[in-house]
């Protein structure tokens, strides 16, 4: 099943709600470049591809909208790692 990811702007979320549970990939945007501060998944939900559902959404936001990407979330740089057609979203190092 994949989950339907609903995106806040006004709060800088994206998330979803899982048997009850919010999961959610949290953000600001500054001068052009959203930074992912936090990525949360209830314990109980963990392996089963959320956080990354919720990623996947916000980076693809980012790609259409023509931001550019700081990772302060450590899931998050993990999952850039892990997929180098993401790396041109990069704002800098990580």
């Amino acid at each position: 099943m994949t989950p339907t990811i609903e995106h806040d702007a006004h709060i800088g979320r994206f998330q979803t709600r899982v048997h009850g549970h919010l999961c959610v990939c949290d953000y600001r945007l500054r001068d052009g470049v959203m930074v992912i501060t936090h990525t949360e998944v209830a314990p109980e939900l963990e392996g089963q591809g959320l956080a990354a559902e919720l990623v996947r959404a916000a980076l693809g936001h980012a790609r259409t909208q023509g931001l550019k990407v700081r990772p302060l979330c450590s899931y998050v740089q993990a999952y850039m790692r892990r997929h180098p057609e993401t790396q041109d979203l990069l704002a800098g190092p990580v």
